[in-house]
């Protein structure tokens, strides 16, 4: 457990900023080298994403809208994990379309060159809205440091932070979000320190699986149907597992341990929850038998999404040329 968390919250601390590539020299080439020459235990072919996250949790945020490449899954754990606000670099808008899904209606959003902008981010940290402050430059208004470093006053039994020359109650349901549109932002240390930045930029791979999918529904979309309605059945399959097991383990810490076996409701409970597991179990390997055969067809059309991803990729890079070259991933 020891060698486990804290390759899992270094993870959460450092890992953010970096690309794929970067991200496995990190934790794999570096850390848990690391680990072993300090003779931490450690479980042997640890996945930090496996310990932040469990099979129901990354149903759950697939079913929100984040796309399935293993960066995104990444992303999303190190966003429900961390204990500091996260700032998400988001050019092609896939993390704030996540967060969207995520948190509902319910959610604010507001930009530092509205006006009044302050009243509003006041209100919800009072009212304990979650709060989206979006399309942010390289810097962010000083007037949010002493929120973003969390210099929360405690009085009496509430939670007190000053923002310019107001003091606002923080109540305990406030969640703050910050995104940037910008592709290769350049912050602060302190922004840095008080954030914790999240790389939402689509890498070349994970865009080639989403166009491949694109190109299959318009070439094969009975195969492409298929293919949904089979992710969407494994993740409702995986989240009712958790379910069951969830309910389970509340009703046998709350049975009586001396009336357990006389107890009906906890009996039939134990049945259904065996018959539904055994059940999806055969579903799921039926689905396996499936999903390896759509896979097998789609991937005639991979040339086509590799081409696509490339070229997506040769255009952001004209930025470099001159910054009035930005393309957006939903126009492209």
């Amino acid at each position: 457990m020891i060698g486990n968390t804290l390759v899992s919250a270094a993870f959460v601390s450092y890992i953010g900023p970096f690309s794929f590539e970067y991200r496995n020299a990190l934790w794999k080439d570096q850390w848990l080298p690391d680990i072993v020459s300090a003779k931490i235990p450690f479980t042997e072919g640890v996945d930090p994403l496996d310990i932040l996250s469990t099979p129901s949790q990354q149903a759950i945020w697939a079913s929100e809208g984040l796309p399935a490449d293993r960066v995104s899954t990444e992303n999303a754990a190190v966003v429900v994990s961390c204990s500091r606000y996260p700032l998400l670099i988001d050019p092609q808008l896939q993390g704030i379309k996540w967060i969207r899904g995520k948190e509902g209606a319910e959610m604010q959003t507001i930009q530092l060159t509205a006006q009044h902008w302050q009243k509003k981010v006041e209100l919800a940290i009072s009212s304990g809205l979650v709060l989206m402050i979006d399309s942010i430059g390289q810097s962010i208004d000083a007037v949010l440091d002493p929120l973003l470093s969390r210099q929360f006053v405690k009085k009496g039994k509430m939670l007190m932070v000053k923002l310019g020359s107001e003091e606002v109650e923080v109540a305990s349901t406030f969640k703050l979000y910050i995104q940037t549109k910008l592709i290769n932002p350049h912050y602060k240390p302190e922004t840095a320190a008080q954030c914790t930045i999240v790389n939402f930029i689509v890498t070349e791979g994970g865009l080639e699986d989403q166009l491949l999918a694109m190109v299959v529904r318009v070439e094969k979309p009975e195969l492409e149907a298929t293919k949904e309605n089979l992710t969407k059945e494994q993740q409702e399959f995986i989240i009712t597992l958790a379910k069951l097991e969830s309910d389970l383990l509340h009703k046998l810490v709350s049975a009586d341990s001396d009336t357990i076996l006389e107890n009906v409701a906890l009996i039939e409970q134990l049945e259904v929850t065996k018959e539904t597991s055994m059940k999806i179990q055969e579903k799921q390997a039926q689905a396996k038998i499936t999903e390896k055969m759509i896979n097998e067809s789609r991937e005639a059309y991979r040339p086509v999404a590799a081409e696509g991803a490339m070229l997506y990729f040769l255009l952001i890079q004209l930025n470099v040329i001159d910054h009035m070259y930005q393309y957006s991933l939903e126009s492209f």
